[in-house]
């Protein structure tokens, strides 16, 4: 029997361990700042902690080069500015690949590529009606260079994408976006590529600055908010937020098209007259975030498992317009320290899954 329970619990320290190194955590590297680390050094600094992703804006042929043979998975950004192009024209689209995805995969373990960031809440029209095509573009280049399979292609969206998301069970995409929406669901659902999205409890926050919505959003303890229509209690934002998005994509009759958090932080730092920007606040949301995801408990609607989450940011970017809590998501600083620990460390008993 000591045998028995012994083994039971290397198990479970095993499973435990697994889990603190999965590859549902991952950060986004932007690139606004004058002063970043060299490309080598974060790929470097990626390796010394859990995270197991990075997703750029664009397609940096330095860092995805730093980051080729450690296994740490990729993606990578078309600009808003590449749509037009990649719409009209095939053969861009080719040349694109050809530029910045064959050159470097499998090295570089490329695993996404996100055409466009919140195009259909910019308000370009022209982007809009061209955000299909361009999508569909990239996936054919993709074919054609038998990556069709390896590497999926999506777009990010932002949380205004919904006309309604509270409660979560009513959540809904606005249908001004109408056939768009439905084609890009089309796509994500016939490739099996995710739908990405950007949910900020800060900014939830910042529009109700009250002392309970504080706690709701950085998975403290709070009396919850019920979901009358299916009588589930939230207990925290980030779960509400997604669920929403669930319900939305359900409602569509997408059951099947998984979510992925593209980017969601909190700012440790901001002007005088902003409301919520505090180092106490971004460990607690970052941290409480980890553990969440860590402990593979999921949503309300999505139980057991843990959405792809990328923390924004690995570093401040301070070149960044607007007000100070702009400049300052980062994670870490330009000299590799931590900003603060939200126990993204790894352990000398973290199991690399790659």
């Amino acid at each position: 029997m000591a045998i028995t329970f012994l083994h039971a619990v290397s198990l479970f320290v095993l499973s435990v361990n697994l889990a603190n190194c999965q590859s549902f955590i991952g950060v986004n590297y932007g690139q606004v700042a004058d002063n970043l680390p060299p490309p080598s050094s974060t790929a470097k600094l990626l390796q010394s902690t859990s995270i197991q992703k990075v997703r750029l804006y664009g397609s940096d042929p330095a860092i995805i080069k730093a980051l080729a043979n450690t296994g740490v998975g990729i993606v990578i950004g078309a600009a808003n500015g590449d749509i037009p192009g990649l719409a009209s024209d095939p053969s861009f689209a080719k040349s694109w690949v050809g530029a910045n995805v064959s050159p470097f995969y499998p090295a570089s373990n490329i695993i996404l590529i996100t055409v466009g960031n919140e195009v259909l809440t910019s308000g370009e029209q022209g982007l809009i009606s061209q955000l299909v095509p361009a999508i569909q573009n990239v996936q054919n280049a993709l074919n054609s260079a038998s990556l069709g399979g390896k590497i999926k292609v999506s777009t990010v969206h932002s949380m205004a994408v919904l006309k309604q998301s509270e409660p979560p069970s009513s959540g809904s995409f606005d249908p001004g976006f109408g056939d768009v929406m439905k084609g890009l669901l089309g796509f994500n659902n016939a490739t099996g590529s995710p739908f990405a999205i950007n949910p900020y409890p800060y900014f939830a926050y910042r529009s109700d600055p009250r002392p309970e919505t504080l706690a709701f959003c950085l998975f403290q303890p709070n009396e919850g908010r019920l979901d009358t229509n299916t009588n589930i209690k939230y207990m925290n934002m980030f779960d509400a937020q997604v669920d929403a998005i669930r319900s939305a994509l359900d409602s569509m009759g997408f059951k099947g098209v998984e979510i992925v958090v593209a980017e969601t932080g909190w700012p440790y730092k901001g002007d005088d007259n902003e409301v919520g920007p505090s180092v106490e606040n971004a460990k607690a949301y970052n941290g409480n975030l980890i553990a969440h995801l860590r402990s593979m408990v999921g949503t309300p609607l999505m139980p057991g498992k843990s959405v792809d989450t990328y923390l924004f940011a690995l570093y401040d970017e301070n070149l960044k317009p607007g007000p100070g809590s702009e400049r300052a998501f980062g994670l870490f600083k330009p000299d590799l320290t931590m900003a603060y620990d939200v126990g993204l460390s790894k352990s000398s008993q973290c199991i690399n899954l790659t």
